[in-house]
């Protein structure tokens, strides 16, 4: 009996252990928690690592759009196909304007600009002016300037002629005359008229002499039309 017992407990001892390995080799995918397996038992695998291409297959951004220009903000003048008149290319006269302020003065001028060059060639801007003490353009005066009108490129053919106008602070009164702002009237046999980028041309008036105030002038652009 005592033999019999020790076998019943010996073999109850091998039966809990084999249940146990059994139940042990039941669990999902047979390892540890953790050690790398999924519910279902499948291996876990690693996620793909993501990267961004900067290889030259990319594809290239969209282009900014371009900025449309605008007109210039200045108007150029169309090229004449002439050179620049030059100081010897222009012969000067000068005679008194028909439409000039009132008072005893010159009042106004024009002075007249020829093409002696024999060929075209063209002028453009304001005109300097200085009166020329004792007709000396060395004893020269300049004068205050005020422009009027537009300037543009004038071609003058071989022979034309471009022009422009001088109005002066007339003088008021008889004999010596006065002027209104009290200044006294200046008197200049000739005057230095300086023409842009064609010198310094002095003139005289074909019927007198300069008298005028305040040592002001209004000057026109050369022009191809004659002023009056």
């Amino acid at each position: 009996m005592y033999g019999i017992g020790i076998r019943r407990v010996a073999t109850a001892m091998v039966t809990a252990s084999a249940a146990t390995l059994l139940m042990t080799a039941c669990q999902p995918g047979g390892s540890p928690a953790g050690a790398g397996s999924s519910p279902s038992g499948a291996p876990v695998k690693p996620a793909a690592s993501t990267s961004t291409s900067t290889s030259g297959s990319a594809s290239p951004s969209t282009p900014a759009a371009s900025a449309t220009s605008g007109s210039p903000a200045h108007t150029t003048t169309p090229s004449t196909g002439a050179k620049a008149c030059g100081l010897p290319d222009l012969k000067a006269s000068m005679y008194q304007a028909a439409v000039r302020p009132d008072g005893t003065g010159t009042g106004a001028a024009i002075v007249e600009f020829t093409n002696v060059s024999g060929k075209a060639c063209t002028v453009q801007g304001y005109p300097t002016v200085a009166g020329a003490g004792n007709g000396s353009p060395a004893k020269n005066r300049p004068l205050t300037v005020t422009t009027t009108g537009g300037a543009s490129t004038v071609k003058v053919p071989a022979g034309g002629k471009a022009w422009t106008k001088l109005t002066f602070v007339q003088v008021q009164g008889e004999a010596d005359g006065y002027c209104k702002s009290g200044a006294t009237p200046a008197s200049y046999p000739t005057l230095v008229v300086g023409v842009p980028g064609a010198g310094a041309h002095q003139v005289a008036l074909t019927d007198g002499v300069i008298a005028e105030c305040d040592d002001k002038v209004t000057v026109t652009a050369l022009s191809a039309a004659k002023p009056s």
